[in-house]
């Protein structure tokens, strides 16, 4: 949930989800959780990361990195009219309530894709410190993860930042000009914005982007 300029004092993300920091509490200063290996190393300023092209690409590449999974398990299936896309939480056990809470939100917000924790994961959650702040990513082998960062997640509403991220795994790309009620906003609005949900404009994207299956999200742009 990579956050505006103006906003880096406090603390940004660069792909900006939520989750809820009302559950972490106070992080040690000195819990740390490595970040996946093939992560983009980190910038010497939020700022730097946050809106940046490196950023975008980040978005795109992780979106078609799980794409790609879930098209090479469905495949035997192509007539399915929703689609699972199934995710792994073992290395972010202190998110298990806020990654629990995202998926029950965006479940019932959308018909045609549905998340779901299980083996053979599509993407993963990691948890750690990271001068980024939150973000989505790909690991450079055809998944993604999303990674949740302690600091950050102290600062902005969790399960927003975790729901947000998990917004770039159905396709939607940061928009942080947009208002507290626009989930992609991520960190735009501040750190008093609460909104965890989708608007109806995210929800029609997501289920236009996974249409019929993979049929329209294998081309989407």
């Amino acid at each position: 949930m990579p956050l505006t300029p103006r906003r880096r004092a406090s603390i940004a993300a660069a792909i900006g989800l939520g989750i809820a920091a009302a559950t972490l509490g106070a992080t040690p200063a000195t819990a740390t959780a490595p970040t996946p290996a093939s992560a983009p190393a980190a910038t010497s300023s939020y700022a730097a990361y946050s809106g940046s092209s490196e950023e975008a690409a980040a978005n795109k590449a992780f979106f078609k990195a799980v794409m790609k999974s879930v098209a090479e398990k469905r495949a035997a299936n192509p007539g399915a009219l929703a689609v699972t896309v199934t995710y792994n939480a073992s290395s972010a056990p202190r998110f298990r309530s806020q990654i629990a809470a995202s998926t029950q939100i965006w479940n019932s917000s959308v018909t045609n894709v549905r998340l779901q924790e299980g083996s053979n994961a599509d993407f993963r959650y990691y948890e750690g410190n990271d001068s980024r702040g939150s973000y989505a990513s790909t690991d450079g082998h055809g998944r993604g993860y999303i990674f949740l960062d302690y600091r950050q997640n102290q600062q902005y509403n969790s399960t927003r930042v975790t729901a947000h991220e998990t917004g770039h795994v159905l396709g939607l790309p940061d928009h942080y000009s947009g208002p507290c009620s626009e989930l992609m906003s991520g960190g735009g609005p501040g750190t008093s914005c609460q909104n965890a949900q989708p608007n109806s404009q995210e929800r029609a994207r997501v289920n236009q982007l996974w249409q019929n299956g993979l049929t329209q999200a294998l081309f989407a742009k």
